[in-house]
């Protein structure tokens, strides 16, 4: 096997070493599957494109073909002649996939699922990446550079994550970094020759050697490095690294929050409720007279563990938000209110506190998102501590006859699907199906499950219960009757789950205590779990099982009273209000005043302005950087044309003009007495000419005198022009300014000069104009030759500093100190 050939399929198997970051972006191996596929065609097309002796420009176009074959042959959707090489449809089709993807990546939670523009996404970079790399370190022979490509990879779900990811897939990439840099310089030392030793001994060139060892020492301690430190510098420990530690706020290291950005709702509301002193996470204020509990998170999966919280998707939020889940807004009383929201310090979680069903929200870029179907706001990339907005709801009022209306689901239905798997235990579906027994609608089987968690039933709060939403758990707590909301919501929603009705987990915060000038503060004492259960045509309807006297702030309703109540009042449960709620000062439970100003900001709060997203602003930076770079080199040729016409200009001031005949026959020239500044107008006009030449890629000879250049210009772009005797005129110019102990000075050459160019243009295709006038060759030859410049005196002057520093720092080595 060649050089070559091994070199390139170590750069394919570093490329796909380098690809192991995006294990934390998926749940599932699909994608290395499928981006493997891509990388291994890429390899392939490059090494039969070498194989045939092709050049560089081949091999590039050979592994471009292999990837779109490739992408065409898992994507295409048929749209592909033999299903393998592209049409017009198979790129359209790769364009929706593109918008997929877009659509896929706001609505997401990490890690995602198998979803296909997404793997579209992630085969094309892996592709693509491999194309660079080994475009960099076989073609080029630069291994070095091939490391940015690779790095691109570990910058995606450093940029998609809230917390940082674990160190092991970045050194799994450096390997294969490493793996390629050796490689490569093996290669080199075999191609240079055979090693010996010092008794002339011949050593191959996979023998270790002291320089080997070195450096196999240095990489090992650089990776290590990179790894560790982060835990030296404690604004990079908040996620790998920081769990490493403990962490009891919400939404920091901790058993409360996971890397990806969830939060355990249950270990967080557990942690918070358990804690000695008070803190204030939420101040909001609203112009609802009844409002419910505050929520932001749900449980909605029930497996062996319990209940867990799913993956939220959505859309960013904005103006416009979907209704709620189920709800028939039109068929259900309902109120419309406006609330405005500060959060504390306290509170840091990616989910922000809403009223149920919010309808539009405002002050919140795009890294916010809202679940229509769990009705929570979320970011991947955001937390919530230190926001403040404002946000428009709907609070639906249900009575216990409507909800009794309410048709049952059937098993094909996706929500009854979804929402009513439970793992069977024994126990609760015995006390299920003895408390639901002749009950004939969904809401009062609810309601039997719900009147069975009472003081009567001998049910008692006890935030010191031990914490668990299991089968095993809720069996434990319906057999000791003591726990808090936890427990309480669990149960109930595994035993309405077991009756075969949808329900759910939400967690939030009760009313709080009395409003001041409007605002209410919501406390950790305030964090609260409630359940949840789904009625068609109604929606999420919440139903507390926790004792309200032991609730702060709690809020009973008319489809769910206080069961511990002493007595209903006649014609069905109303509303009414805990011991620990609050009333306004008429007693209707709520502020009798809008607090809402006129000019849409809430009292109390600082006025919340909707601002135009973040990414709008670097789009606009970058488009306006990227302008200002295209036209440079135009502005700067302007300019410099600019800057020698008025030098001709000055130049012709200065002096007396004198009339003088040349020894031949020839015109009448001018001459000055100021041979300086002739000279300076002669050698501008002059550098004007030249310029013009490289402008429009015409051949330009340092070495010629300026005659023969003029006289090469005229016989091969210029051949009986008029501008002809005007070239020849600068020529001469430049000639005398030249050689001549008396230059010319005419007034005709700036004139001269704008002729030639004028008559070249002419000469030249569009493209080459266009390209002289937006990008000037001439300027960005002399920035090239610049940077040259800068960068050898740069490499001087820091080989310079360096040799200095070995002079200065020799005598002062810990040897030659100790000898």
């Amino acid at each position: 096997m060649n050089a070559r050939r091994h070199l390139g399929l170590v750069a394919a198997g570093a490329t796909l070493l380098a690809s192991a970051p995006i294990s934390a972006i998926f749940s599932g191996w699909t994608w290395l599957f499928e981006g493997g596929l891509m990388i291994a065609l890429v390899c392939g097309a490059a090494l039969g494109a070498r194989s045939l002796r092709g050049r560089l420009w081949a091999q590039l176009l050979a592994m471009l073909a292999a990837l779109l074959v490739g992408l065409t042959w898992l994507y295409g959707e048929g749209t592909g002649i033999v299903g393998l090489i592209p049409t017009p449809d198979t790129f359209a089709h790769f364009g929706q996939l593109f918008a997929q993807a877009g659509e896929e990546v706001q609505k997401s939670f990490v890690p995602v699922s198998d979803l296909e523009g997404l793997l579209f996404i992630s085969a094309l970079g892996m592709g693509s990446v491999a194309i660079l790399v080994d475009f960099c370190a076989v073609g080029l022979r630069r291994p070095a550079l091939a490391g940015l490509p690779m790095l691109a990879i570990y910058s995606v779900p450093v940029a998609v994550y809230i917390d940082s990811i674990s160190p092991i897939p970045f050194v799994i990439g450096a390997v294969g970094f490493l793996w390629l840099l050796v490689s490569d310089n093996v290669d080199r030392v075999r191609r240079f020759g055979r090693r010996f030793t010092g008794e002339g001994r011949g050593v191959d060139v996979w023998e270790p050697s002291p320089l080997a060892a070195a450096g196999r020492r240095l990489s090992v301690i650089g990776v290590l490095i990179a790894v560790a430190l982060p835990l030296a510098v404690p604004a990079m420990s908040a996620g790998f690294l920081g769990e490493l530690g403990s962490g009891q706020g919400l939404g920091q290291a901790g058993k409360g929050t996971r890397g990806n950005g969830q939060v355990d709702l249950f270990a967080e509301l557990s942690g918070k409720l358990k804690q000695a002193d008070t803190q204030d996470m939420v101040k909001v204020v609203t112009n609802d007279p009844n409002p419910f509990y505050m929520r932001f998170g749900v449980a909605d999966l029930a497996g062996g563990n319990g209940f867990t919280a799913g993956h939220p998707t959505g859309q960013p939020v904005g103006d416009q938000l979907p209704g709620p889940s189920g709800l028939n807004v039109d068929a259900v009383k309902n109120v419309r209110a406006t609330a405005a929201v500060e959060i504390t310090d306290a509170y840091n979680m990616p989910l922000l506190p809403v009223y149920a069903a919010p309808v539009s929200m405002r002050g919140l870029d795009a890294n916010w998102s809202y679940d229509p179907d769990r009705q929570v706001v979320f970011s991947q990339r955001s937390n919530s501590a230190g926001r403040t907005y404002e946000f428009d709801y709907v609070r639906a009022e249900f009575t216990p006859d409507q909800l009794r209306s309410a048709t049952t689901l059937t098993d094909a239905d996706p929500t009854h699907r979804i929402y009513s798997e439970v793992p069977a235990v024994s126990e609760v579906k015995t006390l299920v199906d003895r408390l639901i027994a002749g009950k004939d609608n969904d809401y009062d089987r609810v309601r039997a499950l719900y009147d069975y968690f009472s003081i009567k039933n001998d049910f008692a709060y006890d935030v010191s219960a031990p914490a668990g939403t299991s089968g095993q758990a809720i069996v434990d707590f319906l057999q000791g009757k003591k726990g808090f909301c936890e427990q309480y919501a669990a149960a109930l929603a595994w035993m309405v789950r077991t009756a075969d009705i949808p329900a759910r987990v939400a967690f939030g915060f009760t009313l709080g205590g009395a409003p001041v000038d409007g605002r209410r503060v919501l406390t950790n004492r305030n964090l609260h779990a409630w359940t949840e259960v789904y009625f068609a045509g109604f929606g999420w309807v919440p139903f507390d099982a926790t004792p309200s006297t032991y609730v702060l702030g709690s809020v009973p309703t008319a489809w769910a009273p206080n069961v511990d109540a002493p007595e209903e009042t006649p014609g069905g449960p109303q509303p009414s209000l805990s011991p620990g709620a609050t009333t306004g000062p008429n007693g209707e439970g709520g502020p009798t005043r809008d607090p809402i100003d006129p000019d849409g900001g809430a009292a109390g709060l600082p006025a919340i302005t909707e601002q135009l997203p973040v990414w709008v602003w670097w789009a606009l930076g970058g488009g306006l950087v990227l302008v200002v770079l295209l036209v440079a080199p135009a502005l700067r040729r302007i300019s410099l044309r600019r800057r020698r016409g008025a030098r001709a200009a000055q130049a012709r001031t200065d002096g007396d003009l004198a009339q003088v005949r040349p020894a031949a026959p020839g015109p009448v020239m001018t001459v000055t007495g100021d041979a300086a500044g002739a000279r300076e107008q002669a050698h501008a006009a002059w550098d004007e000419l030249i310029d013009t030449m490289v402008d429009y890629r015409l051949a330009v000879d340092p070495a010629e005198t300026p005659r023969a250049t003029v006289e090469r210009l005229i016989s091969t772009t210029l051949p009986g022009s008029a501008a002809a005797e005007q070239a020849r005129l600068l020529g001469t110019a430049e000639e005398r300014a030249r050689y001549a102990p008396v230059p010319l000075a005419g007034d005709r050459l700036t004139a001269a000069v704008r002729e030639v160019r004028r008559a070249i243009s002419g000469q030249a295709g569009r493209r080459a104009r266009l390209s002289a006038v937006l990008m000037p060759a001439s300027v960005l030859l002399r920035w090239r030759n610049a940077g040259y410049t800068t960068l050898t005196t740069l490499s001087a002057w820091t080989a310079a500093a360096s040799g200095t520093a070995k002079r200065v720092l020799r005598p002062l080595r810990p040897r030659r100190l100790l000898r």
